[in-house]
């Protein structure tokens, strides 16, 4: 986005199963700490529900900078003749920002493959990758052994080849969820907003 600093941030954050998703309120909450004119539509995928409660989703509704929580349920409740609206391909219109945060191992093979199984899939499939100025940016998060793999590698490259705009926000290394300390955890959620925010912002 290459808009002056007044002008309104419309982000879409995506939030796939990885364990990092339990970081999904701090991560809304440093997104809209830096720019008081941040909106955030998020998509949580099923298997991120797994790690963030509806007394989190029901938390997050309440941030003034978040305009909506989406799940694969309403990708088909809001479609019902020709005609209607089609949730992946309005959040891919609406959106400056795609922010997938965490992004699993999983998620990113889908992303490798042009896999379209839920609604996150599917916005990905569906957002301008031409268009250097829809920024994309995603911070994997997964175990050390995962990240090390030579798939994670190929996928990274897989995704890098098609998105113009794609911005890698690189994992961390500290002690991770299953114990191990290595690479692989993500970003801190304040390091990610201030990414995002500066991608996003520059001409």
């Amino acid at each position: 986005m290459s808009g002056g600093s007044q002008a309104p941030l419309r982000v879409v954050l995506g939030v796939s199963g990885s364990v990092a998703a339990i970081k999904f309120t701090e991560l809304m909450g440093e997104l809209g700490a830096l720019d008081a004119s941040v909106e955030v539509k998020v998509v949580l995928t099923e298997s991120a529900r797994r790690f963030v409660s509806d007394a989190e989703i029901a938390e997050v509704k309440t941030c003034a900078w978040c305009s909506g929580v989406y799940t694969d349920d309403d990708e088909w409740s809001a479609w019902r003749k020709k005609g209607d609206p089609v949730t992946h391909v309005e959040l891919g219109k609406w959106a400056d920002v795609l922010l997938v945060a965490p992004l699993s191992a999983n998620t990113l093979a889908k992303f490798a493959n042009g896999s379209c199984d839920n609604l996150l899939t599917c916005l990905f499939r569906a957002w301008d990758v031409s268009n250097r100025d829809k920024i994309v940016c995603m911070a994997p998060a997964m175990n050390t052994q995962m990240w090390a793999s030579p798939f994670t590698s190929r996928h990274m490259g897989a995704v890098a080849e098609v998105c113009a705009s794609l911005r890698w926000l690189q994992p961390i290394s500290k002690e991770l969820a299953c114990g191990d300390t290595g690479v692989g955890a993500m970003m801190e959620p304040r390091d990610i907003a201030i990414a995002v925010h500066s991608f996003a912002r520059s001409p």
